[in-house]
C-alpha cells in the first residue's frame, strides 16, 4: 500500500546520463534485428510470466495473458485473410483489450486505424471513409454511434462487434469477435503463420488535426512505435516495478502507444481508464500503486482546481510525465501534490523531432543537448501571418530567428538513420506534401512543418507559443475549424459560420467561439442539440457571436484574426453573445456578469 509520504528514488541521474539511458535503450530496440513489438510480446510473455502487463477495473492482462491474447488475434486476421497491408479499423474505448488488438493484428502486416472513440456524425464517418478498412472492429458501446453514419459511408465494410450488440449488431449482420477470439489457440504460432513483416512497414494510422482542415491519417510504422517505447522507458528509467497511470485516450500515439510500449518493453505495467476523473484520480492512483502517470497540461490544471484532499500527497509517484504543462502551473501542480520529478516533453504523431525538458525546467518543452543535435534536426524559422507561411526573404530561403524571437518550429527530414527523422507522412499524398517545406536554408533541404510557434532561450530551451493555422487545441484535443463550421452549417437556422479559438483566463489552451450570421430558424436550444450529435464535447463552440455578416478574403478566406482579437468580452463586442453554460447544459445570454464568471474561474468550462 502507498506509503504516508511519496516514494523517495535513488539518487537522480544527471540530464547527459539520461539522455544516453534514452538513446541506449532506443538503439537496442531499432537496431538489432527486425522484430517488431508485437512479435518481442513472445519473449516478454515468457520473461514477466503472470507480472501484470495491462491493469484496469474492466479487465486485466499478465505478459503470458497478453502474449497468448496477441497471438489470438493475429490468428483471426490470418482466418479472415488478412496480411501485410491489409486494414482494419478499430473504434473502442480505452481498456486492455484496445492494446492487444491492434498489437496482435499488426503482427500478421495488418495496419490498424485507430478511430477516435469520441467521435460521431460526419467525422465518424469521415474517419472511416479515410481509413478505408476491409474490416471494422467495434466495441459494443459504440454501435450505435457507428449504426447511425453507416448512411454515410461510401462503402461499409464487415462489421464485428466485441461484446453484446444487440439489436444493432444484428442490423449491421456483426459478428461476435469476442467470441472468434476465445475459440481460437493462443499457442506460439507456426512457421506457416507468421507473416514476414519488417520494421519499415507500417502497423498503424493515427488521426491528427496537424494545423488545417480535417483529420489526416498518420502512417506510423513499426520502426517508429520501437523508437518511441525504448526512448521514453530510458528517459523515464521504467522497469518492472513500476505502475503506469494512463488515462490519455489510446487513439491517440500517446496514450495508446508511448505509454503502452514504454512500459511493456521494460517489464511494467500500465493501468488504463476510460476517462479522467479530477474526483477520482489520486484515489485511483494509491488503489494502482501507481509510480508514473501520463498527463496533459489540462488534466494538471484540473486537479490543481480540485478542492484540496488530505490524500492527494500520499501516493508512492515518482515521476509525472507529458506535454502541455504551463510554467503558470507547473510549480503549484508539483508542490502541491508532492512530485517528485515532472518530464514535460514535445512531440507529434507525424514529426521529425522531439524535445525533452530533462533538467524539468518549468515552462518549456525541452531542449536537444549538443551531442544529439544530429539527430533532431530542429529550427525555428520567422513566421509571416498573412500568408500563413515561414516568411522568405529576397534569396528565396527562410530566415532562423534570434534568441528569444517566436518563430515556426521546422524538423529536418532524413531518409535514412533515426526513426524519428523521417517524415512517414499520411495516407492523403497531398497532405504530406503540405507537410514539407522545401529550399529552407539551402538548395534541396527539407524540413517538416509543425504547424507550431516556439521561441529557444539562450540556454536552447524551447517554450511553446501558440498553434498557427486553422486548428485550436481544447481540452487536450486538436480542434479543426473547418470541421466545426460544417457542423455548424447542417444546423437549422444557421446561415454563415466562422469557427477560431479565443484565450480564456487561467485555462489552458483555447476555447471554440463561433460567429453566425443566423436566420428566423435559428434556436439555441435546437443548436446544441445538433451540435451535441454531430461532434464530441471538445469540438463544440463555448460561445457564440451572432453577426449580421462575416468579412472574407479577396480569396475568400474568412477573417478570423479580428474576431479573435475582440473574443468573447461584451465590453468590446457589440453584437449578441451566448456562451455553453454548463450549469443549464445550454447556450444562454453571456452578459457582462457571466463573463465576469468566466474571468475569475468561478464557471468552469
Amino acid at each position: 500500500m502507498p506509503s504516508d509520504a511519496p516514494a523517495t528514488a535513488s539518487p537522480p541521474l544527471s540530464p547527459n546520463k539520461i539522455w544516453l539511458r534514452a538513446l541506449e535503450t532506443s538503439a537496442a530496440l531499432t537496431n538489432h534485428g527486425a522484430t517488431t513489438l508485437a512479435q518481442r510480446l513472445d519473449g516478454l510473455g515468457d520473461a514477466f510470466g503472470e507480472a501484470p502487463a495491462l491493469l484496469s477495473d474492466r479487465e486485466a492482462l499478465s505478459f503470458a495473458g497478453l502474449a497468448d491474447r496477441v497471438r489470438r488475434y493475429a490468428r483471426w486476421a490470418a482466418s479472415e485473410g488478412l496480411g501485410l497491408g491489409d486494414r482494419v479499423a478499430l473504434l473502442m474505448p480505452n481498456r486492455p483489450e484496445f492494446a492487444a488488438i491492434w498489437l496482435g493484428l499488426s503482427r500478421r502486416g495488418v495496419v490498424v486505424c485507430l478511430l477516435n472513440a469520441n467521435l460521431r456524425g460526419q467525422a465518424l464517418a469521415h474517419g472511416v471513409n479515410v481509413a478505408r478498412p476491409s474490416r471494422l472492429i467495434v466495441d459494443a458501446e459504440r454501435l450505435e454511434a457507428f449504426s447511425a453514419v453507416c448512411p454515410l459511408l461510401t462503402e461499409t465494410p464487415p462489421v464485428w462487434v466485441h461484446g453484446e450488440g444487440g439489436e444493432a449488431a444484428q442490423a449491421l449482420g456483426a459478428a461476435r469477435m469476442d467470441h472468434a477470439i476465445a475459440a481460437l489457440s493462443g499457442a506460439a504460432l507456426t512457421g506457416t503463420e507468421e507473416v514476414a513483416v519488417s520494421l519499415s512497414h507500417p502497423a498503424l494510422h493515427i488521426f491528427t488535426s496537424g494545423t488545417t482542415g480535417l483529420p489526416k491519417a498518420a502512417v506510423v510504422s513499426h520502426r517508429r512505435i520501437l523508437a518511441w517505447s525504448g526512448w521514453f522507458a530510458g528517459l523515464m528509467g521504467s522497469g518492472p516495478g513500476d505502475r503506469l497511470y494512463n488515462c490519455l485516450p489510446m487513439y491517440h500515439s500517446v496514450g495508446g502507444v508511448v505509454a503502452v510500449g514504454a512500459l511493456l518493453v521494460s517489464g511494467g505495467a500500465v493501468v488504463v481508464r476510460e476517462k479522467f476523473s479530477a474526483r477520482e484520480f489520486w484515489a485511483d492512483i494509491r488503489r494502482w500503486e501507481c509510480t508514473i502517470f501520463q498527463y496533459i497540461g489540462e488534466l494538471c490544471r484540473y486537479l490543481l482546481a480540485a478542492p484540496p484532499d488530505d490524500e492527494e500527497a500520499r501516493h508512492n509517484l515518482r515521476l509525472a510525465c507529458g506535454n502541455g504543462l504551463s510554467e503558470a502551473v507547473w510549480t503549484r501542480f508539483q508542490t502541491r501534490f508532492a512530485i517528485p520529478r515532472i518530464l514535460e516533453f514535445y512531440a507529434s504523431t507525424e514529426g521529425t523531432f522531439s524535445l525533452y525538458n530533462v533538467e524539468g525546467r518549468p515552462g518549456m518543452v525541452g531542449r536537444v543537448p549538443g551531442f544529439l543535435a544530429h539527430r533532431f534536426g530542429v529550427e525555428i524559422v520567422a513566421y509571416d501571418p498573412e500568408t500563413g507561411l515561414p516568411w522568405r526573404g529576397p534569396d528565396g530561403f527562410c530566415r532562423r530567428c534570434a534568441s528569444g524571437e517566436a518563430g515556426e518550429a521546422v524538423g529536418k527530414i532524413s531518409s535514412g538513420g533515426a526513426a524519428g527523422a523521417a517524415f512517414e507522412g499520411y495516407t492523403d499524398p497531398d497532405a504530406s506534401a503540405a507537410k514539407v517545406l522545401r529550399n529552407v536554408f539551402e538548395p534541396g533541404d527539407a524540413y517538416f512543418r509543425s504547424g507550431d510557434l516556439m521561441r529557444r532561450d539562450p540556454q536552447g530551451f524551447y517554450a511553446f507559443v501558440d498553434r498557427v493555422g486553422d486548428t485550436f487545441r481544447w481540452k487536450g484535443e486538436n480542434v479543426a475549424t473547418g470541421e466545426v463550421e460544417a457542423a455548424l452549417g447542417a444546423c437549422p437556422g444557421v446561415r454563415e459560420a466562422c469557427v477560431y479559438g479565443v484565450r480564456v483566463p487561467g485555462v489552458e489552451g483555447r476555447a471554440g467561439m463561433a460567429a453566425l450570421v443566423a436566420d428566423d430558424m435559428f434556436d439555441p436550444a435546437a443548436l446544441a442539440a445538433s451540435l451535441a450529435a454531430r461532434l464530441p464535447p471538445y469540438a463544440r463552440p463555448v460561445f457564440l457571436r451572432l453577426v449580421a455578416a462575416l468579412e472574407a478574403t479577396d480569396t475568400f478566406k474568412r477573417k478570423k484574426t479580428a474576431l479573435a482579437q475582440e473574443g468573447f468580452d461584451p465590453a468590446r463586442v457589440a453584437d449578441v453573445l451566448l456562451f455553453f453554460n454548463p450549469a443549464a447544459g445550454a447556450y444562454t445570454p453571456f452578459d457582462e456578469a457571466a463573463f465576469n464568471a468566466v474571468a475569475s474561474g468561478a464557471v468552469r468550462l
